[in-house]
């Protein structure tokens, strides 16, 4: 058995144990069901985020002894058996008479968890051994790709302990998981989210030294292995998971859930949305649930025709900003093993990293719109949908010069609004879609601009995201998840959920942005 194929069965063993820890839908099925499908809480993240105070197995004993009593309450007996979550800013009053600057580093306290905060018997809590910070309101616990985003704050804010243990836990998941989960919940380990892993490693090497990305390189390959399992063994036209192999023998990466049922934080949600799918409803739960994984929950940009969310089919396309994600990871382990003196596994490496950017190249680029689109598997041809994720190749210097002048000249016509960058055209009445701005695709936009010397439109970019920021605290006292970059009187909207106060990303991106083009308040 090859290296690569021992490490991959070891992956999945590890994995196989993973998901044996039991989520809040396996420990007490019959009141799960009963709770979430009978609309006790206006959020269904809320019951999974509960914490029972008794054993999972007393408590469902107790619900069937007692649901067919007269005067039976099913919200009283939640109440009486479980301890209900609370936002982590529920108990805070923003000052905005202090200044933005002074909310932002109250925040940081205000949004970081201690390692006892998630340390709870039958809790969906998965314990973390270092600090963390949580990105605010229904998101209690820590968020992989949120976090990274966040970490930019930290950094701009002197915070290196708070980021060293931020990449020590996810270091820590990865030891016990064999992957980063979308989040530290039970309910989350089917499925990872967009791999900014190597972008943290790099962002703490930054400021503490190269012997950071020496100590995290086997975490790092064992992401990689992750993303990669059963690939080798692909044919043209056929997936695996995560692993695609396209028609002329490349392989590139698609989102995927190991699930193929109801999310459990959106649960009532995914099942009336099955119910009016035209795919069977273990197919449709697969790409809900790989949408989740992808952080755009929910956006046009995975839907069939139609435009509707019951159309679904994440799994069938290639995302180009995952591919240069993973292009990224590529790059990083390859320079990992130049430092520790392997050239074999480095050339090895830089050769993945090649033939993923001629890929990218090759399938994710649509020459007649002149910008960076998913590939569609099922089709066979670039997706028709234009979105921000195309600012991606230009972040990872992927794009040739006259493809980035493209895409910028596309950015500048067609996305950039009053208050930023609009995440695709399209008004769908979903949150990854017109009119909504949000923090970690403006960053990766502006980074990606500055790389190309764009500077012009990168500095506008980063003005009036900036400033829309600016107004809203303003006006409300709260950063906010999202934004509705086309109407500042406008709060954004859409989605499953109300807009979120906070917020991690946010608070991360417009401190860096402040710093860096020295605009916005100066307090």
């Amino acid at each position: 058995m090859t290296r690569l194929a021992l490490s991959c069965l070891t992956l999945l063993l590890t994995a196989r144990v993973a998901l044996a820890q039991p989520s809040p839908r396996q420990l007490y099925p019959t009141l799960f069901e009963a709770v979430q499908l009978g609309g006790v809480f206006a959020d269904s993240k809320t019951f999974v985020d509960a914490r029972p105070k008794l054993a999972p197995a007393d408590i469902e004993r107790a619900f069937e002894q007692q649901r067919g009593q007269p005067g039976f309450q099913l919200r009283r007996f939640v109440e009486q058996h479980f301890a209900l979550p609370t936002a982590p800013t529920d108990a805070y009053r923003s000052r905005p008479q202090a200044g933005l600057r002074h909310h932002l580093d109250t925040l940081w306290t205000v949004l970081t968890r201690q390692p006892q905060d998630s340390v709870g018997r039958y809790s969906s809590l998965l314990p973390l051994p270092r600090p963390y910070v949580v990105p605010g309101g229904r998101f209690r616990e820590v968020y992989y790709w949120d976090s990274y985003f966040t970490m930019l704050g930290l950094r701009e804010s002197g915070r290196t302990a708070l980021i060293r243990g931020m990449v020590d836990n996810f270091a820590s998941l990865i030891d016990r998981q064999g992957f980063i989960p979308n989040g530290n919940r039970t309910y989350y380990l089917t499925r990872a989210q967009p791999p900014f892993f190597a972008s943290m490693v790099e962002l703490l090497a930054q400021v503490q030294g190269d012997s950071v990305r020496l100590r995290y390189q086997p975490r790092l390959l064992r992401e990689y292995q992750y993303w990669m399992a059963g690939a080798d063994s692909l044919r043209p036209g056929e997936a695996a998971r995560c692993a695609v192999r396209l028609p002329g023998g490349e392989v590139l990466n698609r989102y995927w859930d190991a699930g193929d049922y109801a999310r459990e934080e959106s649960y009532a949600e995914d099942v009336a949305t099955a119910r009016q799918s035209p795919q069977p409803a273990p197919q449709f739960y697969r790409n809900v649930r790989a949408a989740a994984a992808s952080g755009w929950d929910f956006s046009t940009r995975w839907f069939g025709a139609g435009a509707a969310l019951a159309g679904i089919r994440t799994t069938e396309l290639v995302p180009v900003d995952l591919n240069c994600l993973l292009y990224g990871l590529e790059t990083t382990l390859a320079a990992g093993y130049r430092r520790q003196g392997d050239p074999a596994q480095a050339r090895a490496f830089e050769q993945r990293a090649v033939a993923r950017k001629k890929a990218i190249r090759r399938y994710c680029w649509d020459a007649r719109q002149q910008w960076f689109v998913d590939y569609d598997l099922a089709a066979r041809r670039p997706a028709p949908v234009r979105t921000l994720a195309a600012a991606f190749p230009l972040y990872y210097g992927l794009a040739s010069p006259k493809q980035a002048r493209q895409v910028a000249a596309g950015l500048q016509r067609d996305f950039l609004k009053p208050g930023g960058l609009v995440t695709t055209l399209t008004r769908s009445g979903q949150q990854w879609d017109a009119p909504n701005g949000w923090a970690p695709l403006q960053y990766v936009a502006i980074e990606g601009l500055e790389r190309y010397r764009q500077r012009e439109l990168a500095r506008t970019v980063a003005t009036r995201w900036v400033a829309l920021n600016v107004r809203v605290f303003g006006q409300t006292g709260k950063l906010l998840e999202k934004y509705n970059v086309e109407d500042a009187a406008l709060t954004a909207g859409g989605g499953e959920y109300p807009t979120q106060d906070g917020f991690g990303w946010t608070n991360g991106v417009l401190l860096t942005l402040m710093n860096r083009y020295h605009i916005g308040p100066a307090k």
